[in-house]
């Protein structure tokens, strides 16, 4: 009894889980142990390099994004170039269209006569130019010739005392230049030809699309904001609409300036009795078109035709009129047309037609500032708490003040020459009801 009570009473042993007994239990000096044998490699990169190199990867995965996306439009040229242009003449027309149809003209007869009424407008103005430089060529020719006389005597009776021999040389060397590189100007002749094919067809397409764009363009803006999430939708739309307002404003303005510019110069031209001055007024409203750069050349062309058709004395006043319309034009014209709806810094816009004319040459130059106001302006919407609660029906597109939110101090020297556009002078939503 005494060994059976001994044995039904004996103590067993403590039962112990798998954690207690194992030899690799947690003690409390363990993971500090392990946090510094583990972690030493990132604790010793200082925090900046590591935002550094952050940022310095996400960089160069949007550099790359930018380049395959350039390369790829790069390759479509002829198709991107032409919608780019029929976007802008869009944006010009939109207005006329817009004001035909609140006078109770269907859409597709409103854009018929808009595009009649602008193809007939530019038809004649092609014409006039054309014609005016045909008839002005040969007075052209002759003063060339006069002028050629007068360097050629000047250069054996002046002090450089260039003997006759010496100027026949050179005018023989020139022919003979001619004459060996007569297949390479063939060639080039052949290629400027093919060029002109490309631009006929380029042009159609531009008209092609400029049709669409003018009757159809609110359904294809809607497909494609469709494509956007339907949280970011309506801010996307927004900003979407101050772009083509900014669009718009900046067309309108530039065209303006572009008509003051070609008034000026054309008229000092023709004062001075310069040839071929409506081809060169011409010339000047085109080049318009390219802020800062077009006006530059434009100019230069117009004096350079003053020098050898009329002298120096002539060349040099018509320097001074273009250097003045070039100045009303960028402390006058530019801010004043295009106030707080495009502002733009002038560094900005010399590095945007820069770029533009490295990387896709004329039709660049002359699409790289409408693409920097539109993305401006899309960029202020989207980061702007303005536009939070603003429908997209709310934004007028064919009003310049409607590219951008209202923000207080905003382009304040665009202000101060229009009053008007101020954000104080502009009623607040909601306000006086």
């Amino acid at each position: 009894m005494n060994t059976r009570a001994g044995r039904r009473f004996r103590s067993t042993p403590p039962v112990t889980t798998p954690e207690e007994t194992s030899p690799e239990k947690n003690t409390p000096e363990e993971p500090v142990t392990r946090e510094r044998n583990g972690g030493g490699a990132a604790s010793a990169v200082p925090d900046a390099l590591r935002v550094a190199a952050a940022i310095g990867w996400r960089l160069l995965v949007v550099v790359a994004a930018l380049y395959v996306l350039g390369s790829v439009l790069g390759r479509l040229a002829a198709l991107v170039v032409p919608l780019a242009i029929a976007l802008l003449l869009a944006a010009l027309l939109t207005p006329a269209v817009g004001q035909l149809m609140a006078r109770r003209v269907p859409r597709g007869l409103a854009t018929a006569l808009v595009l009649v009424a602008g193809l007939a407008l530019l038809g004649g103005l092609v014409t006039f130019v054309v014609i005016t430089f045909v008839n002005g060529v040969p007075d052209l020719a002759a003063q060339l010739t006069r002028s050629v006389d007068a360097v050629s005597g000047w250069l054996v009776n002046g002090p450089l005392h260039l003997s006759e021999s010496q100027l026949r040389e050179f005018a023989d060397r020139i022919v003979k230049t001619l004459q060996d590189n007569q297949t390479v100007i063939t060639t080039g002749a052949l290629t400027t030809a093919a060029t002109l094919g490309e631009i006929l067809t380029e042009a159609l397409l531009v008209l092609f699309s400029l049709a669409f764009f003018l009757y159809d363009g609110p359904r294809i803006w809607q497909f494609l904001v469709r494509v956007v999430p339907q949280g970011p939708r309506r801010r996307v739309d927004v900003a979407g609409r101050r772009s083509l307002a900014a669009l718009v404003s900046y067309v309108r303005a530039t065209g303006a300036v572009a008509v003051v510019d070609a008034l000026g110069i054309g008229i000092g031209l023709a004062v001075l009795r310069v040839p071929l001055a409506v081809p060169l007024a011409a010339l000047v409203f085109i080049c318009s078109f390219i802020p800062i750069f077009g006006a530059v050349v434009a100019g230069a062309v117009a004096v350079l035709v003053a020098l050898v058709a009329n002298g120096p004395v002539t060349a040099l006043i018509a320097l001074i009129i273009v250097i003045a319309v070039n100045q009303l034009e960028s402390h006058v014209l530019q801010p004043f047309l295009l106030g707080r709806a495009v502002k733009l810094h002038p560094l900005a816009v010399v590095l945007a037609i820069a770029s533009g004319l490295l990387v896709a040459g004329i039709a660049g130059a002359l699409l790289a500032v409408p693409l920097l106001a539109v993305l401006n302006s899309a960029v202020r919407s989207l980061l702007s708490e303005a536009d939070e609660h603003v429908l997209p029906a709310d934004v007028h597109t064919s009003e310049p003040e409607e590219s951008g939110p209202d923000e207080p101090g905003l382009d304040t020297e665009a202000d101060k020459l229009n009053p008007t556009t101020a954000p104080h002078s502009r009623p607040t939503p909601g306000a006086g009801a």
